[in-house]
């Protein structure tokens, strides 16, 4: 898990790819769980906050560009 201060450090390119590669896993973790074959439940909220996280920095990017 990354700290706010390093994701609102990056550029936005990279936070979007960022963004779809969490978005993946994501997904994987989701069907792993239902199969029954996954064993760290925590990296699902994990992944879900670092989503959270990028679409806020990138949203703070936005507003800042605006002004």
């Amino acid at each position: 898990m990354e700290k706010f201060k390093n994701i609102v450090a990056k550029d936005e390119k990279e936070l979007r790819e960022t963004e779809a590669t969490l978005r993946k896993e994501a997904l994987n973790l989701r069907f792993q769980q239902a199969g029954g074959q996954l064993k760290n439940t925590a990296r699902r909220r994990q992944v879900r906050r670092e989503i959270a996280q990028i679409k806020t920095a990138v949203g703070q990017k936005a507003t800042s560009k605006k002004k």
